[in-house]
C-alpha cells in the first residue's frame, strides 16, 4: 500500500513531545523525511532516538526569527525544499483576568502567534507549489475557558491565519488548514492541569468521556498534509471528542 507522504520533506515545530512528536512518528511512517525543532536539546535527542530514521532535530525557538533563519538555512542546504510545515509549537498558562502580566502576554503571543507567522513566512521560499501547511489551533479559540483568555486569543489568531493565508497562497496551490484539538493527554496538559480534580473536571467536558491521545491528532494532521485532503483548504478540523461540537 502506498505511503501517504512518500518522498516529502516536512518540518514540525515543537516536535520533541506531545502532538508534535506523535506527528513526527506518523509522518515518518508515511514516508516523509522529518525535521523537528524545539528549545531543549535533550528532549530533541530523545525524540530522534525514539523514531530512529528519516528524522533530524534542529534546536531553535520559533519566537526568535534568527533561529528560524538558521533552521531553514540548514534544511535548504540538506534537502533543498520543504513540502509540509506543521506549525505546532505553542504554550499556554492559565492566568485569570486581573492577574495577566505583560510577561505572560508577550511570552504567549510571541510563541503562538509571532512564531507561527514567521515559521510559515520563512518556509515559503523553500516550499514548492502544491505544498501543505497545517497550523495547530485549539478548541479554546471558540470556547470561553476561564483563566485562559490570552492562550485562547492566540489560537483564534491562528484559526484566522488559515483563512487569510489560504487566499494569499491559492495561486501557488499551497493549502493551509488548521487542526483544533480538544483536551489531549500531553506533558503540557499534565503540567497545566496538575491538580487531579481540575483534570477530572476537564475530562467531564469531553463528550466521549476521555482525553484524546496525541496519535489521534497526528492522524488528522497526516490527512490534512496529504493528497487525501487535496480539495481542503482554509478549513478547521476539530479533533476533540465532541467537546466543542455538541
Amino acid at each position: 500500500m502506498a505511503k501517504k507522504l512518500e518522498g516529502k520533506i516536512a518540518l514540525i515545530t515543537g516536535g520533541s513531545a506531545g502532538i508534535g512528536l506523535a506527528t513526527a512518528k506518523q509522518f515518518v511512517e508515511e514516508g516523509a523525511y522529518v525535521y523537528i525543532t524545539g528549545r531543549r536539546q535533550p528532549e530533541l535527542d530523545a525524540a530522534v532516538a525514539s523514531i530512529g530514521s528519516n528524522i533530524k532535530a534542529i534546536r531553535g525557538d520559533v519566537a526568535k526569527p534568527a533561529d528560524l533563519d538558521r533552521i531553514y538555512a540548514q534544511i535548504k542546504e540538506e534537502k533543498k525544499r520543504v513540502d509540509i510545515v506543521f506549525a505546532n509549537a505553542g504554550l499556554g498558562d492559565m492566568v485569570p483576568l486581573g492577574s495577566i502580566t505583560e510577561e505572560h502576554f508577550d511570552a504567549t503571543f510571541n510563541v503562538n502567534v509571532k512564531g507561527v507567522v514567521f515559521t510559515v513566512q520563512k518556509a515559503l521560499p523553500l516550499m514548492p507549489n502544491g505544498g501543505a501547511i497545517v497550523l495547530n489551533a485549539s478548541i479554546a479559540s471558540i470556547k470561553g475557558i476561564p483563566a485562559f483568555s490570552i492562550y485562547s486569543a492566540t489560537k483564534a489568531a491562528v484559526r484566522s491565519f488559515a483563512r487569510t493565508w489560504t487566499m494569499d497562497l491559492k495561486d501557488r496551490g499551497i493549502r493551509v488548514n488548521a487542526v483544533s484539538p480538544g483536551p489531549i493527554e500531553t506533558p503540557l496538559l499534565n503540567q497545566t492541569f496538575s491538580n487531579p480534580d481540575d483534570k477530572k473536571a476537564l475530562v467531564s467536558t469531553v463528550t466521549m468521556g476521555r482525553l484524546g491521545r496525541p496519535e489521534e491528532i497526528a492522524k488528522a494532521i497526516v490527512f490534512l498534509a496529504s493528497d487525501d485532503a487535496s480539495f481542503i483548504t482554509g478549513a478547521e478540523l476539530f479533533v476533540d471528542g465532541g467537546a466543542a461540537q455538541v
